[in-house]
């Protein structure tokens, strides 16, 4: 049986892409002998989350591809918009248009509680795990979000290239590990966020962790749950955190932490209450 005209050109066109990338650009090892240029067929189903064979026969143009699989190859092989139109196009796919949603603005409730807190630490989070709002308590506990450019202000994106987050969480993996298999869950909520494909897309980049954890395909809800944390000024933590959803609109979350009253934890945030009223730079997020 003849091949398909299309599907032996979409297979050119992977093969052409892949070679365009280098080892580098994708966050692999560049070292050992490579006798093909730009990546490998294996490091491309790697990175894709598919089986080598699978993704050997789309070169070879012996089967079709599904969506879900085009929109990885996309991310993967870095492709432009253009080249994603494209490439579904070859597939005789309909590529769902991404639409970038717009900016969340704090909910007013959430606003409230947030200033009503003056003891607790509180951070709202959006979509993808954005910082919209924190309370000086938590930018004592956590970090100062305020130095971070709004834009990259995401909680993923800062456990993963936050050095002072890395220190601050003992059990780091468990921590980065959990909030993976959350923006994973979101990814099935909403596979057409280009916002979430752009930072998935980046941090697979820099991080082997991340790629290999976001490869696993866990996922869990952002529900309760306790986390030790080791702080400059308060010493150990171990705090629990629990989440309140806003009725108005979902996709915000109040995050709190709290500890056992009358454990040293609690002394710890009373202590941290303290140095936090003392520091003024540390303010409130407001929105911007």
């Amino acid at each position: 049986m003849p091949r398909n005209p299309r599907a032996s050109q979409l297979g050119e066109f992977l093969k052409a892409r892949r070679a365009d990338l280098t080892p580098r650009a994708v966050g692999l090892p560049a070292g050992g002998n490579r006798r093909v240029r730009g990546l490998r067929r294996e490091e491309v189903a790697h990175l894709a989350s598919i089986s080598v064979d699978y993704y050997s026969r789309l070169e070879q143009g012996r089967i079709q591809a599904s969506v879900p699989v085009l929109d990885a190859l996309g991310r993967v092989l870095q492709l432009g918009d253009d080249e994603r139109a494209y490439m579904f196009e070859l597939a005789g796919k309909e590529a769902a248009r991404p639409r970038r949603r717009s900016a969340q603005k704090v909910e007013p409730q959430l606003r409230r509680l947030l200033e009503d807190l003056p003891t607790t630490p509180a951070v709202v989070l959006g979509r993808r795990m954005d910082i919209l709002a924190w309370n000086p308590m938590a930018a004592a506990l956590v970090m100062d979000f305020s130095s971070i450019p709004a834009k990259r202000r995401n909680y993923l994106r800062l456990v993963f290239t936050e050095p002072s987050l890395r220190a601050l969480y003992p059990r780091w993996e468990d921590v980065a590990s959990m909030c993976v298999a959350q923006v994973r869950m979101e990814a099935a909520r909403h596979p057409n966020d280009p916002q979430l494909a752009e930072l998935v897309g980046e941090l697979a980049v820099r991080d082997e962790q991340f790629r290999r954890w976001w490869a696993g395909h866990h996922v869990t809800t952002r529900t309760v749950g306790t986390k030790l944390m080791r702080h400059p000024v308060a010493g150990e933590l171990t705090l629990d955190w629990d989440t309140l959803t806003c009725t108005t609109d979902p996709d915000q979350q109040l995050v709190v932490w709290t500890a056992e009253p009358g454990t040293p934890s609690h002394d710890g945030l009373r202590i941290l209450a303290s140095w936090a009223a003392d520091a003024r730079h540390l303010t409130a997020g407001r929105p911007e």
